[in-house]
């Protein structure tokens, strides 16, 4: 399965950076490719109960592993501005060379609406990410350059630590116009798990995109972000689901919400059957593993998998014996 890489996401909103360094470490040894960290200011749920710096933490999980990583995904756009994204991302490059990647995305009022700003509409938000995009590929030619643009200045200046070879951008997408525009101008795509249909339009306006700056979209990494549910039984995996990622069962956007006591009060509407079609829990490893392949099959090349739960070791063991091995590219 050389083409097809599966890693597993940080949940750095459920797990202390220690912990999370050392899932890491275990999933390597259970074959397990590389690490997806998330980016957060807050839990989106208390019980979830975390939010380290995730890029202090990238750097630790380097140090302990062997694989690729990024953050899935930094906003570069509010909370840190783009030239403070650029610097942090060439100097993990600089420090861990051809390992890896940035994963940037539009934001969320969660993590962003901390410094208190406007929370401006998603096509804004969208309009930022990309301006901002403009700025971190201007900083890692490693001239002096400046900008002006709608959203930001930047006078001039230059990054002065940096990697022999910039490292890839992706972007996170999940709307027609942005998965268009990042297949133009990005590395690589970034999506959360789907129904489908709805990913199979993702790819294809991806594709687009990409054609259109010609380039070729097979050959560019399309990463999914994928959460589920196992335990040892389906009682145990349904318990977790409910608790630990209630946000897994919440068919709306939730860009606009702040808090994670909010989040907490709308976990008290979801339902088991409110997960059907966006996340898989169940016991059987088989289950999973027919999802995940279905994922490859549409042409996703690799995928980090996030157990909600707080069964990750048994989770790894298992998955790194009766599912990894079992997967085709």
């Amino acid at each position: 399965m050389s083409d097809v890489q599966i890693g597993i996401a940080a949940a750095l909103e459920q797990f202390s950076p220690r912990e999370s360094i050392k899932l890491a470490a275990l999933a390597e040894q259970h074959g397990f490719s590389g690490q997806m960290a998330a980016d957060h200011f807050q839990p989106w749920v208390p019980a979830q109960g975390e939010a380290s710096f995730v890029w202090s933490v990238l750097a630790s999980l380097a140090e302990n592993t062997t694989g690729d990583l990024g953050p899935g995904v930094t906003c570069p756009s509010f909370r840190l501005h783009p030239s403070m994204v650029a610097q942090a991302a060439a100097t993990l490059e600089a420090t861990y060379p051809g390992r890896t990647w940035l994963g940037i995305g539009s934001g969320e009022a969660l993590n962003e609406h901390v410094i208190g700003g406007y929370w401006p509409e998603a096509p804004e938000r969208v309009r930022r990410m990309f301006e901002a995009l403009e700025i971190i590929r201007k900083l890692f030619t490693g001239k002096d350059v400046k900008h002006s643009g709608e959203f930001f200045k930047l006078h001039t200046t230059r990054l002065w630590t940096l990697p022999e070879a910039p490292p890839p951008i992706y972007i996170a997408s999940a709307g027609p116009y942005t998965s268009r525009k990042t297949g133009e101008l990005a590395d690589g795509l970034i999506t959360p798990g789907a129904s489908l249909e709805k990913l199979a339009g993702i790819l294809d306006n991806f594709g687009k995109g990409a054609k259109k700056a010609g380039k070729d979209p097979d050959s560019m990494p399309k990463l999914l972000q994928v959460h589920l549910s196992w335990a040892a039984t389906d009682d145990e995996a349904w318990k977790n689901a409910m608790e630990q990622w209630p946000n897994g069962g919440m068919k709306f956007p939730k860009a606009d919400i702040r808090s994670p006591f909010d989040f907490e009060q709308m976990a008290k509407l979801v339902r088991p059957e409110d997960f059907e079609g966006r996340m898989v829990v169940s016991s059987d490893p088989d289950v999973h593993r027919a999802s995940l392949q279905k994922f490859i099959d549409a042409g996703f090349n690799r995928i980090y998998i996030h157990n909600v739960g707080r069964n990750q070791e048994e989770w790894i063991e298992t998955f790194g014996r009766e599912v990894l091995p079992k997967l085709t590219a």
